[in-house]
């Protein structure tokens, strides 16, 4: 996230989360530690450590 605070809502750490478990079943190897070894909670345990970071886009408008 581009934000000092990691998580800026609970939709945009969902988000992220979905696309590292997404590139974790595809087969990319984990950045650390988990206890689980469930996908989903091994990216938002990376999430949470700051190993996985992700940006939200500005919504675009457009033109009239």
């Amino acid at each position: 996230m581009a934000d000092k605070e990691p998580l800026q809502n609970k939709y945009s750490l969902v988000k992220g989360a979905a696309r590292r478990a997404r590139q974790l079943q595809s087969g990319a190897p984990p950045l650390g530690v988990s206890n689980s070894i469930k996908a989903c909670r091994v990216a938002q345990d990376e999430i949470r450590v700051g190993k996985v970071t992700y940006t939200v886009s500005a919504k675009l408008q457009s033109p009239v």
